[in-house]
């Protein structure tokens, strides 16, 4: 076995989720991952945890939501039971057709989001991480040779975590005692948004693998502005270009796409939280340089800031604040590398994707 792979596993029990004797342990994975799915279990052992899996094929989920009708779509409880008793979740992507599940209705894919909420909320509630497997699929997708797709999988996930952390936690200490962000990106994107009394916190590879961002949730009706997404959204194997929203008192009031439109409408329709802002992301992984059409690398981009639609971020909402429901979480990319700014309480903290507390940065 690929000595990457095995390093991937280590890194994902280890450090991710830092799985115990104690722990059940769920790893939910398509088929292409076998190599992956067998060095877990082979360092899940070594940890003398218990290990159950749970296989996922896009084909099969296609057939599927096909067949349904959207009305019919409900919860299934043997997964919620499932998630009840599981310590840890280990989700794990990589396609065999990246465009699988283009074909299904919109409106299909969010009443499955709908029903499948509460699984998502038992899953929020345990150690959880997201990583990805390199497939010839994904490296068709992100435009990459397949050795090519590997290497920058790998040289993203293969990171010194505890020098990422310092790194971000700059950013942290600046976002987390704001009271307001905004975002200025060429001359279609100019939003601000109430972060006062939110928590802001740092990813370095504890839920996401890779990691590499600052993130916090926004006050749920303090967004007001225009913001256009100049990076492609990828949903349920549907490219979304040329995203544009306008907010007001924190809602979308308006909205367009270039492409596939009618995705992005059918995300909005999810459910009232999906009108609204549920994370704001500033993406900070310098060992993620190209554009991959995989959010979970592009939205960690030193040059990128993501807003996501949907549910909150549960670590960053104190009890006292209010808390932007959902049954949806979808992440779309502002390109920040040239002719842009982020500023925090009227400060320029970051400008054309250098941070102030980087060499290069320009105040003005």
């Amino acid at each position: 076995m690929d000595d990457r792979i095995r390093r991937h596993a280590e890194i994902l029990v280890d450090h991710c989720t830092e799985i115990t004797a104690d722990d059940n342990v769920l790893i939910r994975a398509p088929t292409p991952a076998e190599d992956l799915v067998v060095a877990l279990y082979e360092r899940i052992g070594e940890v003398g945890a218990r290990p159950s899996l749970s296989w996922s094929n896009s084909r099969a989920g296609r057939a599927y939501a096909r067949a349904m009708d959207a009305e019919d779509f409900r919860l299934n409880d043997a997964r919620l039971a499932a998630m009840e008793e599981t310590d840890v979740v280990i989700l794990i992507a990589g396609s065999t057709n990246a465009a699988e599940t283009s074909d299904v209705a919109p409106e299909k894919s969010a009443a499955s989001s709908r029903a499948s909420g509460p699984i998502l909320q038992e899953r929020l509630d345990k150690r959880w991480v997201i990583t990805q497997h390199p497939t010839p699929a994904d490296a068709q997708q992100a435009e990459m040779s397949t050795e090519g797709w590997e290497q920058f999988v790998y040289d993203a996930i293969n990171r010194d975590w505890d020098a990422q952390r310092e790194f971000q936690a700059n950013m942290v200490e600046l976002l987390d005692p704001a009271d307001e962000v905004r975002i200025v990106a060429g001359d279609d994107t100019d939003v601000t948004l109430s972060v006062d009394g939110m928590d802001a916190a740092n990813d370095y590879a504890k839920q996401n693998l890779p990691g590499g961002e600052a993130f916090t949730s926004p006050v749920p009706d303090g967004v007001d502005g225009e913001v256009t997404f100049d990076m492609p959204v990828m949903r349920n194997g549907r490219e979304v270009e040329g995203a544009s929203l306008r907010f007001e008192d924190g809602e979308v009031v308006d909205h367009s796409a270039g492409k596939n439109e009618d995705v992005l409408t059918s995300i909005l329709d999810t459910d009232d939280g999906a009108r609204r802002v549920g994370e704001l992301g500033i993406g900070m992984n310098r060992g993620i340089d190209e554009f991959s059409y995989n959010m979970l690398f592009d939205e960690k981009m030193g040059d990128t800031v993501h807003l996501a639609l949907g549910k909150a971020i549960e670590e960053c909402v104190p009890e006292d604040r209010e808390f932007n429901e959902s049954d949806t979480h979808v992440d779309m990319l502002v390109d920040m590398s040239e002719d842009s700014r982020i500023e925090v309480d009227g400060e320029v903290v970051q400008r054309n994707g250098t941070f102030r507390f980087e060499d290069g940065f320009e105040s003005e």
